[in-house]
């Protein structure tokens, strides 16, 4: 077949590579003269990193980044545990993966680049589509069309506009930035490391490794704000950031006195929903074009990996008739559970609620170290729960 993919993101460029695997001829459309990643780090756990090696980008990803093996969250005023997740109770060999966007967004290319099936048409902002039964056609800003093509794939994330996915905004985002790990810190590199204020901060320093044009060993910083908060945290200024921060965390301070600009920081803001139904016709929406939640979980590249990778798999028995529907059947219930875990578990760190940080800290948080839980909770992070990709 002829498949347009609309996004050169992340489950974009894993479906790209699969599906000319199958001997599809792809084409890619992205917005930027050269496609990039936006953002900082995230972490790519054991389901993702599965995708990844089936396309062959595994291995790189791993010389950029880094195995991260326990999630520590502390209550900065008492010093109290309230998050403590370590990957080897299910698998003594299992790691998350953090690593930088951009870093996992090469690996991710040059996967593609090995593939001779693989066309990209940069600076193309698609617009809308026109369908008719048996082929699609894509619209570009510059009112150029595109195709026909037996199928699209809307892999342009939260911001689509093709999706048509009513989200409703959460009450807190956060600022991210990237720095260089600091010679004089006693944060492990193998941890997760985030410290809260009730629900109301979060601050958090994740171990990246390094990005393809910067051998130094980097750390994504974060801190919670309300959604609506940014333009206060500009005006209250660095200087005031910085002492409260590091008056909550002292550990934090290397990192910190790297950001000398504001524009280090970038504010990132989220939203919850699904599509119902993620294809129309020859349409099929995958990653934040078809679901969006908190990153609490971790799980948002890693659902766009396994978007692409059931997406693959459907077409690979099936015409596009019924191929759409059984790839939205083998994401359902991975799919919901995930969502509705984010839904439950955000507000107790990220809200302004006084109630669920103490139901947390004192009930939740002491249940959660009762066995067999902490093997439950592993299972969580690690997206295998339950089966990420069910049986098509």
């Amino acid at each position: 077949m002829r498949i347009a993919i609309i996004g050169a993101g992340i489950g974009g460029l894993a479906a790209a590579s699969l599906l000319a695997d199958q001997g599809h001829e792809i084409t890619i459309f992205d917005q930027f003269d050269t496609p990039k990643p936006v953002g900082s780090g995230l972490v790519i756990q054991p389901v993702g990193q599965a995708v990844l090696a089936e396309i062959g980008a595994l291995d790189q990803a791993l010389t950029y980044g880094n195995r991260v093996t326990h999630m520590l969250g502390i209550e900065a005023n008492n010093g109290a545990r309230v998050l403590d997740v370590h990957y080897d109770l299910v698998d003594p060999d299992a790691y998350g993966l953090a690593i930088h966007r951009a870093a996992l967004f090469d690996a991710l290319w040059q996967a593609t680049q090995t593939r001779n099936r693989i066309t990209l048409i940069a600076n193309s902002d698609v617009t809308s589509i026109r369908q008719d039964p048996d082929s699609v056609e894509v619209f570009t800003a510059n009112h150029t069309v595109h195709g026909p093509y037996d199928l699209a794939i809307d892999s342009s994330g939260a911001g689509s506009p093709l999706s048509p996915i009513r989200c409703k905004p959460l009450g807190y985002g956060a600022i991210w930035g990237t720095v260089d790990w600091p010679e004089n810190t006693d944060l492990p590199k193998h941890h997760l490391s985030q410290r809260y204020v009730a629900a109301s901060h979060m601050i958090g320093a994740l171990p990246i490794g390094t990005l393809p044009d910067d051998a130094n060993f980097k750390a994504a910083i974060f801190w919670s704000l309300p959604s609506d908060g940014y333009s206060s945290w500009q005006n209250a200024g660095l200087d005031a950031w910085k002492a409260e921060a590091t008056a909550l965390w002292p550990a934090l301070t290397p990192f910190l006195d790297q950001i000398t600009d504001p524009d280090q920081m970038t504010m990132a803001r989220y939203s919850h929903g699904t599509l119902k139904r993620p294809y129309n016709k020859r349409l099929v929406h995958i990653g934040d074009a078809a679901h969006r939640a908190s990153p609490q979980l971790g799980q948002g590249a890693n659902m766009a990996l396994l978007d692409a990778l059931a997406l693959s798999r459907a077409l690979n028995s099936r015409p596009v008739e019924h191929a759409l529907p059984a790839y939205a059947r083998a994401r359902r219930l991975h799919t919901k559970i995930y969502q509705a875990m984010s839904w439950a578990f955000t507000p107790m760190y990220q809200s302004d609620s006084k109630i669920l940080p103490i139901l947390r800290d004192r009930v939740l948080f002491p249940a959660s170290q009762i066995p067999p839980v902490p093997r439950i909770l592993t299972r969580l992070v690690c997206g295998t729960m339950v089966p990420p990709v069910q049986r098509l």
